[in-house]
C-alpha cells in the first residue's frame, strides 16, 4: 500500500508511528522513504533518506534493499550497507569495509570533484565516501580497519575525522604519529581529531608544535601552531 498526505489520516497516522512505520523525524512512512531510496541516485540525498529509514528501527526494510549491496555504484551499495549496519545487520558492516579494497571497473558515477570523471579518481572517492561512511556509523570495530588508512594517500585526509567520530581512545597514539607528517595539513587534521576526542595525553606532543608555522590549505589557510594553541586551550579547559 502507498501511503500519500491524503491518505494519512490522523488515526492512520497514529498506527503507522506506532508500529513503527513512520519515521519520529519526517513522519515519512517507511515504504515512502524506501522509495524515495530507490529513486534518488545522487549520493548525499539518498544517505540522508537511509538515516530517516534507520531512525525508524525498522528491520524489515532491509529485504527491500539488499539489492542495492550489490549496485554498481559503490555510493550507492554505501548508502544500503550503512543502513543494515545501522541497523545491527553484519552484512552492512562488511560492504563497507569491501569498498574500501575494491578497485574493479565500474560505470561513471558520484563523488569526483569537478566532475571529471576517471577510474582511478572514481576509486578514489568510492574509497573515501566508504571511511566517511565508517565515521557516521560510529562502529569501534572499524578502528582497526581504519588506522592503516592513516598512511593511504588516497583517503587519509578523511581517516582522522571518521577515527574521532567513533570515538575510541586506542586511536589515539596512531593518530599522534601523524605529528611527523611532512604534510601540514594531516598535522592540523591529526590535531583536530585529537581535541574531539578528547586526547589530553597529546598534550605534551601538541606543545612541541607550538613553534611549527607552516601554513594550511583549509579552514582559513591558518598555521600548525595555531590549531595546537587552539587545541591545547580546549584540552586544558575540559574536565
Amino acid at each position: 500500500m502507498k501511503y500519500t498526505g491524503a491518505l494519512c489520516s490522523l488515526f492512520l497516522c497514529a498506527f503507522l508511528f506506532a508500529s513503527g512505520q513512520v519515521s519520529p523525524v519526517s513522519g515519512t512512512p517507511a515504504p515512502v522513504l524506501v522509495e524515495q531510496f530507490r529513486t534518488n541516485r545522487v549520493f548525499w540525498e539518498q544517505f540522508e533518506i537511509a538515516g530517516k529509514i534507520v531512525k525508524l528501527h525498522d528491520t524489515s526494510v532491509l529485504e527491500q534493499l539488499k539489492p542495492y549491496l550489490k549496485d554498481n555504484d559503490r555510493h550507492v551499495r554505501g548508502n544500503a550497507a550503512y543502513v543494515f549496519a545501522a541497523l545491527g545487520d553484519d552484512d552492512g558492516f562488511e560492504v563497507i569495509k569491501a569498498i574500501l579494497t575494491d578497485r574493479s571497473e565500474r560505470s561513471e558515477g558520484q563523488g569526483i570533484p569537478g566532475g571529471n570523471w576517471d577510474l582511478r579518481a572514481q576509486i578514489s572517492a568510492d574509497r573515501y565516501y566508504a571511511v566517511h561512511l565508517f565515521g557516521d556509523l560510529k562502529d569501534v570495530r572499524a578502528v582497526a580497519i581504519l588506522v592503516p588508512l592513516l598512511n593511504d594517500p588516497e583517503v587519509h585526509y578523511i581517516v582522522p575525522w571518521a577515527l574521532s567520530e567513533i570515538g575510541e581512545k586506542a586511536a589515539v597514539p596512531p593518530i599522534m604519529l601523524m605529528f611527523t607528517d611532512k604534510n601540514p595539513d594531516m598535522r592540523v587534521l591529526a590535531i583536530d581529531a585529537l581535541e574531539r576526542l578528547r586526547a589530553k595525553e597529546a598534550l605534551p606532543q601538541l606543545r612541541l608544535l607550538l613553534h611549527d608555522d607552516q601554513r594550511i590549505h583549509f579552514d582559513g589557510l591558518g598555521t600548525v601552531a595555531e590549531a595546537a594553541r587552539a587545541a591545547i586551550d580546549k584540552l586544558e579547559a575540559m574536565p
